[in-house]
């Protein structure tokens, strides 16, 4: 029986399993959205949401739990002044996961886990100048 068993161990030790979530988590704030397997990206969403209330929050008290969570101070500061605030009128689902197929190498199934609202955006290409050439 499974009862009141909760949670993935993705195949590693208890401390490794949570330092995984907390780089994931970390970089999932300072990037927007992160590539990984979905059983890290089912793992980790709820506890960026839990990150996200907290920044919130926008106690002290909730800095701190936050610092506690996340491995870079930086990143900290952004879920508090950037992040946080454009959620500040939806209660939950700040997360969205889209599935992108199997890994090439081992098959396992990839997705990406984005923050919503922050959708893809192609980078726009330099124009060259072809009329002048440079130095001369």
């Amino acid at each position: 029986m499974r009862h009141r068993l909760s949670g993935r161990k993705l195949g590693r030790t208890t401390a490794h399993r949570e330092m995984l979530l907390r780089n994931l988590a970390t970089s999932l704030i300072e990037k927007e959205r992160v590539r990984t397997t979905v059983a890290k990206a089912k793992e980790i969403r709820p506890y960026i949401e839990k990150l996200i209330t907290m920044g919130k929050a926008g106690t002290l008290a909730a800095r701190r739990r936050a610092l506690g969570l996340t491995t870079k101070e930086d990143a900290v500061t952004r879920l508090f002044e950037t992040v946080a605030p454009r959620f500040s009128e939806r209660n939950g689902g700040y997360t969205r996961i889209v599935k992108l197929g199997p890994r090439k190498g081992d098959g396992a199934e990839m997705a990406v886990i984005e923050l919503v609202g922050s959708e893809f955006k192609p980078k726009e290409k330099k124009k060259k100048d072809k009329g002048k050439k440079p130095g001369k």
